[in-house]
């Protein structure tokens, strides 16, 4: 990985929030690149920073016992890549890969909430598009596991 000081804002996620609040959250980011096959996290390591992707797409991941990972949903350009920051035990709930080479936007997970501390404004629509995510990343995991190992269909009946 390469880090870089001094990044510009994308659309997706980062238009979600106000002028402002992006300015301010954007004067944490520092720039990270990763080739592709690279594991970005996982699964239940400590989750001290976040991403928001500028290019490439990241496969995340879940571990099904007896049968390895499962992918459950892919992530690209302007999607927020972990949440688990946020939400004590601050662990990651899902793991992450790169499909391709990635290049993203890094956060410290720390640094973020003291800045949300110190702007309850930014913290609160800062939340709320996390938890936006949250919602999709559990609704995406839950229909790729029901897809995966679900009951197959009966066939036609008697």
């Amino acid at each position: 990985m390469i880090a870089r000081a001094h990044p510009e804002p994308s659309p997706g996620l980062l238009a979600a929030l106000s002028p402002e609040h992006r300015e301010r959250l954007m004067r944490l980011a520092r720039e990270a690149e990763y080739p592709g096959a690279t594991r970005v996290f996982e699964e239940g390591g400590v989750a001290d920073r976040f991403w928001i992707i500028r290019t490439g797409t990241v496969a995340l991941d879940i571990h099904v016992p007896g049968r390895g990972p499962a992918v459950v949903e892919t992530v690209g350009a302007g999607m927020l890549l972990g949440w688990s920051w946020l939400c004590p035990p601050r662990q990651w709930h899902l793991g992450a890969e790169t499909r391709d080479p990635v290049t993203a936007w890094e956060f410290d997970a720390a640094a973020v909430g003291e800045l949300c501390a110190a702007h309850p404004d930014l913290g609160l629509a800062l939340v709320t598009l996390v938890a936006e995510t949250i919602g999709h990343r559990l609704r995406a995991t839950r229909t790729r596991l029901l897809d995966l190992y679900g009951p197959g269909e009966t066939g036609p009946g008697p």
